[in-house]
């Protein structure tokens, strides 16, 4: 088995210190330090199609710049690189969401992604006129994908569902491949849609038997419905030479969060309805103290972030045990980011990857090593 790394693009901006915000609360004033401009993360896309990452993550919501768009246009500087697109299917209609990833895979040499992202938050869906509740948002996402992945196997659909209806719907020209459904959610429901729809289910940076829980979880739904699933986790990640560098560093960025923004983000994710939020917010409490939950993993980012909270923290050696210890309960991919992107990209490609590649457990996705032109020491 060949371990798969995803990096992520900050559709949001990017900076030295944590760019807060997300899951309904704002960015953070540190997210203009980078402003996230297509010249800016094509430098980060490229770095990663480099450096050996499969695909890049781009969020979705009001804090970030559009996915999709922004995706059609770095794709454009890259050449390998996957987009990991994610997207909330309240906001579009499932066909033209199906032909608009059909013309993506044809423009881009079939290197789109989907990360569907149901929505957990009720304020911020009705600024963009979605008045569903929560449950009701999942269930439109299963009928959602119901009728993409009919149209994407060539099928001519009609639907009349409790929130979707189309008639005659299919598509002109079938996407090839057909790109992969990246999904997560820890309530039930979103476990039943996981279950029937999708490739890949992703959970946030637990601690390994919280993560254990989840996957044994999620297999269970699955083999119910006859199908297997592969996992991914989404971390940030701080590695370094030495553990004491690596501390420094989420020291150091932890210096920066001021009081004040610590308070107003934690009230913002406090009305979060999403239950994987909600798992984040529990591990730290809105507290400094005790932020290292399991060894190398710390819930540090979570104070001032939304969503993805947690960071593996170590030197190279020490990460590259942590992986193994998730890749061990099942985990596959690794969606992964760091402040800022450029840079610590380099810091985990230059410094992880090849210790992987050493105990056969990952292999450059082009086949053998960055050219040689590339391979440049990162002084950071």
């Amino acid at each position: 088995m060949s371990l798969t790394f995803h990096w992520f693009l900050p559709t949001n901006g990017d900076s030295r210190h944590v760019v807060g915000g997300g899951h309904g609360t704002p960015a953070t004033a540190s997210g203009r330090d980078r402003p996230p401009t297509v010249a800016y993360l094509s430098q980060i896309a490229r770095a990663a199609e480099d450096l050996g990452f499969v695909g890049a993550l781009t969020p979705t919501g009001a804090w970030c710049e559009d996915a999709w768009l922004t995706t059609a246009m770095v794709s454009q500087h890259t050449e390998h690189l996957k987009f990991l697109v994610a997207f909330r299917p309240g906001f579009v209609s499932p066909t033209l969401a199906a032909q608009m990833a059909s013309t993506f895979q044809r423009q881009t040499g079939g290197r789109l992604l989907l990360n569907v992202v149901t929505g957990g938050e009720s304020h911020e869906q009705r600024a963009y006129g979605d008045f569903l509740d929560k449950d009701d948002r999942y269930r439109r996402t299963g009928e959602f994908l119901k009728i993409v992945r009919e149209l994407w196997d060539g099928k001519s659909v009609d639907l009349a569902g409790e929130h979707l209806r189309v008639e005659d719907a299919k598509l002109a020209r079938l996407p090839e491949p057909v790109p992969e459904v990246y999904f997560g959610g820890s309530s039930p429901i979103a476990g039943e849609i996981a279950a029937k729809y999708v490739d890949v289910y992703l959970t946030w940076g637990e601690p390994p038997a919280q993560v254990a829980e989840k996957i044994a979880w999620i297999r269970g739904l699955a083999a119910k419905e006859g199908r297997t699933l592969r996992f991914g986790i989404r971390l940030h990640v701080i590695t370094r030479d030495t553990s004491a560098e690596a501390w420094a560093e989420a020291n150091r960025l932890l210096d920066g969060f001021d009081a004040e923004t610590v308070k107003s983000v934690q009230a913002g994710l406090a009305r979060s309805e999403s239950e994987g939020q909600q798992r984040m917010l529990a591990l730290h409490g809105g507290s400094r103290d005790g932020l290292e939950i399991h060894p190398n993993l710390w819930a540090g980012i979570g104070l001032v972030r939304g969503g993805a909270g947690t960071a593996l923290v170590g030197s190279h050696e020490e990460v590259a045990e942590r992986i193994k210890e998730y890749a061990a309960l099942g985990i596959e991919e690794f969606v992964l980011s760091g402040y800022p992107h450029l840079e610590e990209a380099y810091w985990f490609g230059e410094g992880v990857l090849p210790r992987l590649a050493a105990e056969g457990i990952w292999r450059h996705p082009a086949g053998g090593q960055r050219p040689a032109e590339a391979q440049v020491p990162f002084a950071g």
